[in-house]
């Protein structure tokens, strides 16, 4: 009797929640839909970034702060990627989630962790080009390896830190005959938690963009005030950063515009449920874009860092899939 009785708990607590929600509906056609473009993503991320893992594990010989940050960066898109099998489950079954509470708690902040986490670093190695390139003198470019790793294991506390209100709320909610397990959620009233969850959501866009754009022009401008703008590993900086962006806006813009929509249609037109579903849909479907930065980051592993380079081509060539040769100023090129 004891397990029905937990069941009933459960299922007491699950429909009691239900009267907080705002037009709570699962999401059918985003259950058709993203599948097999999150299939897709895990399929090209999963094999790029555990290459990348093993390079830095394995390969690596001179670190760097700038390597260090590649590897945290590495680190925290290999963990979003295996994270993904559980929410594709999850959609494929018509957003029924059918692991747990405990887990739907933890997938969800994985998720959002690593989101957080990969931001970040992206941040922070276009910080860390502005500064070689416009302030070549300033104590940051003489940080060591060492001290890299202490501002990435700071990073990874505060990210962390942030995140424990997605442990502590009830993000599972029973609909019909489904548990929907959501972070972003038709919630009538917000609880503290969750709505950190949502500033720390819209905050580590808008700052970062901020501080890439920033990055960018002021990199730019000084190139060409300098005259420098054609030096190769000017361009190298340039191309860097012109990268991060173009990735960065790519695969976080679209979930920051539908969740403001969905959330100043919640907030504006309460009873317009239509088009708070919507929006809420829309929002749903841009975690297709989210997902892809994990796939695209290992573009930035390649640009970023020549020593990353020279090592991927050092394992090519002892692994004999093809042989590549790096030139005296740390380009690669094939020979056959």
């Amino acid at each position: 009797l004891k397990p029905q009785a937990q069941l009933c708990s459960i299922h007491l607590f699950l429909t009691m929640a239900n009267n907080s929600m705002h037009c709570l509906s699962s999401q059918k056609d985003v259950g058709n839909i993203l599948p097999p473009i999150l299939i897709t993503e895990f399929l090209l991320g999963l094999p790029g970034n555990a290459v990348a893992l093993w390079i830095f594990c394995f390969r690596m010989n001179l670190w760097k702060p700038s390597t260090v940050y590649l590897f945290n960066l590495v680190v925290a898109d290999f963990l979003l990627i295996i994270s993904l099998p559980f929410r594709i489950d999850n959609l494929m079954r018509g957003e029924n989630w059918v692991f747990g509470d405990a887990m739907c708690r933890i997938n969800l902040f994985m998720l959002a962790v690593n989101r957080s986490a990969s931001i970040s670093f992206m941040t922070i190695i276009a910080i860390d080009r502005y500064f070689k390139v416009v302030h070549p003198h300033h104590f940051m470019n003489h940080l060591s390896a060492m001290q890299g790793a202490i501002v990435s294991g700071l990073m990874w506390a505060l990210v962390l830190s942030l995140r424990i209100p997605l442990l502590t709320n009830q993000l599972l909610y029973e609909h019909g005959n489904d548990s929907l397990c959501r972070s972003f959620s038709s919630y009538k009233e917000y609880s503290f938690g969750i709505k950190l969850h949502y500033v720390l959501y819209i905050a580590e866009f808008f700052l970062p963009l901020f501080l890439l754009l920033f990055c960018t022009f002021k990199i730019v401008w000084i190139l060409k005030f300098r005259k420098m703008d054609k030096d190769r590993k000017v361009r190298r900086a340039i191309v860097v950063i012109g990268v991060i962006v173009g990735v960065f806006a790519l695969c976080f813009m679209p979930g920051i515009v539908t969740g403001i929509v969905t959330l100043l249609i919640q907030k504006y037109r309460p009873g317009d449920c239509f088009s708070f579903l919507t929006a809420s849909s829309l929002f749903s479907l841009s975690i297709g874009f989210t997902y892809l930065n994990s796939a695209l980051d290992p573009v930035i592993y390649c640009f970023s860092s020549p020593l990353f380079t020279k090592a991927l081509k050092t394992a090519f060539n002892t692994l004999g899939l093809c042989h590549l040769e790096v030139d005296r100023r740390g380009s690669v090129t094939s020979e056959g």
